[in-house]
């Protein structure tokens, strides 16, 4: 059986030595097609970190197990983790966390949780855009399908492994339309699987939540930045983020990594830990059907553990036997093939089966209605009343100036002069009441814009989908 192989950055190929030497010792059986990706990519002058032909042998062998790599600051580099999961469809990442108590230090005795996180939108899709001397803007990106798509794998996820609860973490009571549609949707798919608890937390108290006791959580489902976030969280109160492995899985790909980065301050001293990477190897194993030697592996895994051989980010005096690199981790581990864990449970795996999702099913056009715009302006003013002059002077019957606000503060009309304000500004006009407004409107008042020197930046349109306004207000309106 053949897989792609990527050694990374940093720790990356010292990591990469230490699983594979693993998997050969147990009997993995598998073939490897190296590519080369990441930071020597980019500094090649490959702004993507990665060549056709390697994404070629990635999309030919189908599973892919990668060291972290290392993306350079600026240039205009896009992350290469990012694309490969947004290019193969890898649209649920998975993440168990679990302590080792008592043979690892952990913030928390018991800590068995899976943080299932989307993996293909959110603010993730990377769309920045500098628009005025002062401002640059992310644009958040959230689906209905890739609500659906994740969700919906959580609770498939927790039925297969007989999970009891779903919970979802998002940030709503600020972001009412984009975390607003994740926990509607949350809510819509929970209630087609009544064997499972559900919940909905927001993200700061529940991450803060996790932290303190994450052992009234199981399956925690939530968007990319939130995930990826709280993932490390969960990672780091079980003893160490070297210590976590995680899946990317998509329709037809998957991809299987450690969940921490490429180190590279440690790099080449022959101390990382490659539990993490060797943790995504055993997922990567399960996946692939080859369940006996993913068990023989992480037995022998918890054997070492147990015995108290410990690489440095988890060894502690007292408790630790002997400190190890990452070399002798590996051979550590190797020698105990074949034992069972006494403390652990043995670990035991059912053959990792697709899981069975309903396709997605994509719903009947609401009926959207033009009822406004949002003109965004760079204007190095700092008088609102001034700005409000300016643009009153664009108004006409189909559209008139109802607001400014200023980093989503609303600063006209009714402002207050305690408030800060950047240079860039968002107008928004709207047309009377009841009235569908047509994009020849929009473009009318661009022309008066224009006209009168105005230098606007961008604009958003304001729908109504079905009657019900569907954008956000200005904080204070």
């Amino acid at each position: 059986m053949r897989i792609t192989v990527a050694k990374g950055d940093g720790i990356g190929p010292e990591i990469m030595d230490a699983t594979l030497a693993i998997l050969e010792a147990a009997g993995a059986g598998l073939t490897y097609d190296f590519i080369e990706v990441g930071e020597k990519v980019y500094l090649s002058g490959n702004s993507a970190g990665i060549s056709n032909e390697a994404w070629d042998i990635i999309r030919r062998n189908k599973v892919f197990l990668k060291s972290p790599i290392t993306t350079p600051q600026g240039g205009g580099y896009k992350s290469l983790n990012v694309s490969t999961r947004k290019f193969l469809g890898l649209y649920a990442n998975v993440r168990p966390c679990f302590s080792l108590h008592p043979m690892v230090r952990a913030a928390h005795p018991v800590i068995d949780l899976v943080i299932v996180r989307e993996n293909e939108e959110d603010l993730y899709a990377g769309i920045e855009h500098q628009q005025t001397d002062e401002v640059v803007q992310c644009l958040k990106l959230v689906s209905r399908p890739g609500c659906e798509k994740i969700i919906r794998y959580a609770f498939e996820y927790a039925v297969q492994q007989g999970r009891r609860k779903v919970s979802c973490l998002s940030k709503d009571n600020i972001m009412k339309q984009t975390d607003g549609l994740f926990h509607k949707i949350f809510d819509e798919i929970a209630a087609e699987y009544p064997q499972i608890q559900n919940e909905h937390w927001i993200i700061d108290i529940g991450t803060a939540r996790v932290a303190v006791h994450p052992e009234v959580f199981d399956v925690i489902v939530t968007t990319n930045l939130y995930g990826d976030i709280l993932s490390d969280v969960a990672a780091e109160i079980t003893g160490s983020v070297g210590m976590g492995g995680s899946s990317n899985i998509g329709e037809q790909c998957a991809m299987f990594e450690a969940v921490h980065g490429s180190a590279p301050m440690i790099a080449g001293q022959g101390i990382a830990n490659p539990s993490g990477l060797l943790q995504g190897a055993v997922l990567m194993l399960v996946h692939l059907g080859k369940t006996k030697v993913a068990e023989r592996i992480q037995n022998a895994w918890l054997c070492t553990i147990e015995a108290g051989i410990h690489t440095a980010d988890i060894y502690t005096e007292g408790l630790s036997q002997q400190k190890v690199g990452n070399a002798e981790f590996a051979q550590a581990v190797i020698a105990r093939l074949g034992q069972q864990p006494q403390h652990f449970k043995p670990a035991q795996y059912a053959e990792d089966k697709p899981l069975q999702l309903k396709p997605y099913i994509r719903r009947a056009p609401q009926s959207k209605t033009l009822v406004g715009v949002d003109l965004f302006v760079h204007w190095s003013g700092s008088d609102p009343e001034a700005l409000a002059k300016i643009m009153h002077h664009l108004d006409q019957d189909a559209l008139r100036l109802k607001m400014i606000t200023n980093r989503g503060i609303k600063v006209y009309p009714g402002g207050f002069p305690e408030t800060f304000c950047t240079d860039h500004w968002r107008c928004r006009f709207v047309g009377p009441d009841g009235v569908a407004l047509a994009k020849a409107d929009v473009i009318a008042l661009l022309d008066r814009a224009e006209a009168a020197g105005v230098d606007f930046i961008k604009t958003e349109h304001l729908y109504a989908f079905d009657g019900v306004k569907a954008f956000s207000l200005g904080q204070g309106e």
